[in-house]
């Protein structure tokens, strides 16, 4: 009893909430005095007596279904690449344990949830928001770090179209209007932070970092980055007139089910690689050239100034060159205007719950009152793909917000390859891969 007691106590201490000292009477009552049938759905069996199996799957159950939220709430959650926005570090099919304890758990913001669902179940919300949480984020081993994998609810993930639920509801509204939106892929739910998508990219700005994307390559504080061995750039790469054996493009590592070849250029209009890809490509015998695909502005379709973070056509950015912008750090104080306000608005209204308004003359008025500055609440991050050509990220949605961080990836468990029947689709050699 003294052990389970004082590891609840060390759990309770970590939770930083004493009004959960009072399980101590449970855990007394279940070991010691017995008055209360804490475990009811439990049959006590005496010697002899016939097993309920029914009672006993019950048991297990509930039992499991206990212990693994426990787990996914305060220390790993299991995810699945959805996309292909990593590739070459984060392949599609691969399913990930995310710790919790890397940046420290969030308490849940919306506890009324049903078990082993994130957000929807039979095509229902599976949650209810009759009670919601601030924010609070318990004490972890760290703080997200430039390079670090990251798993993020999605930013724009608080307002869903209901007909595309995996669509950018603010970009449909930038693109074609709020009205031919609602009616079009509506009608809208609004998700709290907690229940918005999971997303995985690397981190690649913290706060109080300046970034710039310079044909393709971060640079930060005028720096520029590492290129970590998995990151991606798009290259047109022209042959001699055949196509390129699959098989010699699968050892590559890459993805074939998402290149296209094009006889008439001859060749593929757009082909993703690493560095170390780039050089085995440039030696084939069958290649005659290798050009890197770079926006320069106005940006390629389908991206157009409103896609571009800050969706402004005086950035003039694009998804490869891109910046400089100052990534907000909690504390950090700005002078607003009508230039920078749109980097800031999303910030100030949504992430932070402040009311904003323009007068006439260009005045920024927030919460009703005239003002020049803004003060953060709360750190910021700029995430990137890997897969920097095919990768919806911070440059067509902005900053992620602190209270939005989930986790980091820790271990490969599984990978499938969505495009090969079994036992081919199996990725043996990603097999509890270190992340």
């Amino acid at each position: 009893m003294s052990f389970w007691a004082l590891l609840y106590l060390l759990w309770v201490a970590w939770l930083g909430n004493w009004w959960w000292a009072l399980g101590l009477i449970v855990i007394f009552d279940h070991h010691i005095t017995r008055k209360v049938k804490w475990l009811f759905w439990k049959k006590d069996y005496k010697e002899g007596e016939k097993h309920n199996v029914w009672l006993d799957w019950l048991d297990a159950i509930i039992f499991a279904t206990v212990v693994v939220t426990f787990i996914n709430i305060f220390f790993f959650q299991a995810f699945k690449i959805p996309s292909s926005s990593m590739e070459s570090s984060l392949y599609t099919g691969d399913h990930l344990f995310v710790s919790k304890l890397a940046y420290g758990p969030k308490v849940p913001q919306t506890p009324l949830t049903v078990p082993f669902t994130h957000n929807v179940i039979f095509g229902k919300e599976s949650y209810s928001t009759l009670i919601q949480n601030d924010y609070r984020r318990l004490k972890g081993r760290g703080h997200v770090k430039r390079g670090d994998y990251v798993v993020f609810n999605f930013p724009n993930g608080d307002t869903v179209l209901t007909r595309y639920p995996a669509d950018d509801y603010y970009a449909w509204v930038r693109n074609a209007g709020r009205d031919y939106t609602i009616e079009n892929g509506g009608p809208v739910k609004v998700r709290p932070v907690d229940k918005e998508d999971h997303y995985v990219k690397r981190c690649v700005a913290v706060p109080g970092d300046t970034l710039t994307v310079r044909d393709g390559l971060v640079w930060i504080d005028g720096k520029q980055q590492e290129v970590y061995p998995g990151v991606q750039l798009s290259y047109t790469v022209v042959t001699s007139g055949q196509r390129i054996n699959p098989r010699t493009l699968e050892k590559l590592g890459l993805n074939t089910a998402e290149l296209a070849f094009n006889p008439n250029l001859p060749g593929y209009p757009a082909m993703p690689l690493t560095a170390a890809m780039l050089d085995e490509v440039k030696g084939m015998s069958s290649v005659v050239s290798v050009e890197p695909n770079l926006d320069v502005y106005p940006p390629d379709f389908p991206d157009t100034y409103l896609s571009i973070f800050p969706f402004t056509e005086d950035s003039k950015w694009t998804r490869d060159n891109f910046g400089p912008l100052w990534i907000p750090s909690k504390g950090a104080t700005v002078s607003l205007s009508a230039e920078n306000l749109p980097l800031y608005e999303r910030i100030i209204t949504s992430y932070e719950g402040h009311q904003l308004s323009t007068g006439p003359d260009g005045e920024i008025f927030i919460d009703g009152e005239k003002v020049s500055t803004y003060t953060f609440g709360q750190d910021y991050y700029f995430m990137m793909g890997d897969n920097r050509h095919n990768s919806l990220d911070s440059r067509y949605w902005g900053f992620v917000p602190e209270d939005h961080v989930v986790g980091k990836p820790s271990i490969i468990w599984l990978s499938t390859d969505r495009n090969r029947k079994f036992p081919n689709n199996i990725r043996w050699r990603r097999f509890f891969k270190i992340v």
